[in-house]
């Protein structure tokens, strides 16, 4: 396999066939791949859709193909508002959704947990952890999935979502320090981003945003302005296919990207939030203190970490269920694995991640 440099040099001149990246922002997403493990295993999924081809040839038989989320991971789980007004907790971010081998999602989730507990982000065990997702996705498939609304259910999942780390003072005073698009890139964005509430007659601006960690160094922008008393916004993040497309040696259409993004969301067991929307090259969504991811920083002190996992599993059953004619054929695949084979799985994969980052720091 080539090495990881080069790798990182291929796949951004691959990512630049779709969108312009800014230097800046590609720079400081070089430096978070230096910083920490975590940082690293979240900045380089197209270095996991390597090795994941590599590892996939490895099985004994090919598993059930599903729509996936492909970078899933224990920050891409956040919360938004459905069409009632009501809290939702789910998958977050679908930018390398492809279809890909049932249980490349499930190994990806655990190995970021096992990275997070390793930087002292989770205190849990291993084998706990890996068992504690097992179950929840083998349970969410028997059950036919369900969607985590957040009202009179799931009380200990609200008390998250609603932390004091997600205060919405913090949230907005974050927002309103954002510097001014580009004049083109907000001439762009500004029939996606200011619609009605918000308006450029009434003061609402295109302002650049830095955040996220695969997909930094790609354009990200939100719309923000007031309206009936208080503030309003929207982003709009650029688009690329799944890293899964490079690791394969392929370049599709954006258009294709566009529709395997659509499908995922639209086909997952879940309450939609009614103001995503897939436009041109850009990905729409409502930015609120409670309609973001939530990050590990976010979790309170006081946890029930392994509910969480389970949570995590049971979203990720979710998403798969989504595939037609999937659920009977994983149900039957999941008698020849277990979570001790998920444990080991997600072993060798930080094996790999940590090679790749001790690697990096040498440069």
């Amino acid at each position: 396999m080539r090495d990881l440099r080069t790798a990182t040099r291929d796949y951004e001149r691959w990512v630049r066939r779709y969108t312009r990246l800014v230097p800046a922002d590609l720079r400081l997403k070089h430096a978070h791949m230096r910083a920490s493990p975590w940082s690293f295993f979240r900045a380089t999924y197209y270095r996991w859709a390597e090795y994941a081809r590599r590892w996939r040839r490895e099985l004994p038989r090919p598993a059930t193909t599903v729509r996936g989320v492909g970078d899933l991971h224990v920050e891409n789980f956040g919360t938004w508002r459905d069409a009632e007004g009501r809290l939702i907790w789910g998958v977050n971010d679908f930018d390398e959704s492809c279809r890909l081998p049932w249980p490349e999602d499930l190994v990806r989730l655990v190995a970021g947990v096992f990275v997070a507990i390793d930087t002292d982000h989770l205190r849990v065990g291993r084998r706990s952890a890996a068992q504690a997702v097992w179950d929840g996705y083998r349970e969410g498939l028997r059950g036919g999935g369900r969607p985590f609304v957040l009202e009179a259910d799931h009380e200990w999942l609200r008390r998250i979502a609603l932390s004091d780390a997600r205060a919405p003072p913090d949230f907005w005073r974050r927002l309103t320090t954002l510097r001014p698009a580009a004049a083109a890139q907000a001439r762009e964005v500004a029939p996606l981003l200011l619609r009605p509430p918000l308006s450029a007659r009434t003061g609402a601006r295109v302002l650049r945003r830095v955040a996220g960690m695969g997909s930094l160094g790609r354009p990200r922008l939100v719309g923000l302005g007031q309206w009936a008393g208080g503030f309003v916004a929207r982003e709009a993040k650029a688009l690329v296919p799944s890293a899964n497309h490079w690791a394969a040696g392929d370049t599709p259409a954006l258009r294709q990207a566009v529709a395997e993004y659509r499908r995922v969301v639209a086909a997952a067991v879940r309450a939609p939030d009614p103001f995503f929307e897939v436009g041109g090259r850009w990905i729409v969504r409502r930015l609120a203190p409670h309609c973001s991811r939530v990050e590990l920083a976010d979790l309170p002190a006081v946890r029930d970490e392994m509910r969480l996992l389970n949570a995590f599993g049971a979203e990720t059953a979710n998403i798969h269920l989504g595939t037609p004619g999937a659920r009977a054929r994983i149900l039957r695949e999941l008698r020849e694995h277990d979570a001790d084979w998920l444990r080991r799985a997600a072993k060798r994969a930080v094996t790999a991640i940590m090679e790749d980052w001790r690697s990096w720091r040498a440069r």
